[in-house]
């Protein structure tokens, strides 16, 4: 064959590794999002029509995530948290929709001392999702019941499963950062503060990712319940 040919050949061949490579890469993305956001992934698909558009969104929260300064409570106001949220669950006996305000204002709280933006619910569930994301469907669920308690058009299961939602999130922001990291696998790795390597070879990724889909639409275009150790808080909302 003449040297034409074989430039010929060995360009496609490279285009399709190429593509292969790009394929893998974008999968292996499109997975580690999945497993970090949890729910979230799809609810922000689904909004944006379309997985680039959607993954552009949660490596942007990723990217904001990562400039909070976020901190650990400390044993003594842990404790102090839990005290309250147990004033808060008893007085749900007598007054159930006060209460349900008190839980969303007590988690709201705890969300600020741990260093999260504590204004407008959307910012707060963008900055949440990052590292809350297989929890963050009951914060949605507790916000919904709260605006039709408002309004007074929540029953008092309605209210009851919003203290169940609350719960939720609020354990989890009152645990350990190890515990939680732990339990989200990969996400504490990533975090800067935590591994400033990791971090910046994910961002050169990230980057890297974002000129290859930009690139590449320019050539297109040319409860879960509450869990077990809470049962029995649930009975005694029930009483």
């Amino acid at each position: 064959m003449s040297t034409a040919i074989w430039v010929v050949v060995a360009l496609v061949v490279v285009a399709v590794l190429a593509a292969a490579g790009y394929l893998a890469w974008t999968r292996s993305r499109t997975a580690r999002l999945k497993r970090r956001f949890g729910p979230e992934y799809d609810r922000v698909l689904e909004r944006h029509g379309g997985r680039s558009a959607a993954e552009r969104e949660l490596r942007s929260r990723e990217q904001r995530h990562e400039e909070l300064e976020l901190r650990d409570l400390d044993p003594r106001r842990r404790e102090e948290y839990r005290e309250q949220w147990v004033r808060v669950q008893e007085r749900f006996v007598d007054a159930p929709g006060e209460a349900v305000e008190e839980a969303d204002r007590l988690v709201t709280v705890v969300m600020g001392e741990r260093g999260y933006p504590t204004h407008g619910f959307e910012e707060k569930v963008a900055h949440l999702s990052v590292e809350h994301g297989q929890t963050l469907d009951h914060y949605r669920r507790a916000h919904t019941i709260s605006g039709k308690a408002a309004t007074k058009e929540a029953s008092t299961e309605d209210l009851r499963q919003a203290m169940v939602h609350y719960r939720a999130l609020f354990e989890e922001l009152l645990a350990h950062a190890g515990a939680h990291h732990e339990k989200g696998g990969e996400n504490a790795a990533e975090h800067h503060t935590k591994n400033p390597a990791k971090h910046a070879e994910r961002r050169a990724e990230e980057r890297a990712v974002d000129h290859a889909d930009q690139d590449a639409g320019n050539h297109a275009a040319a409860p879960t319940g509450p869990a077990a150790g809470h049962r029995g808080d649930d009975r005694n909302m029930r009483s």
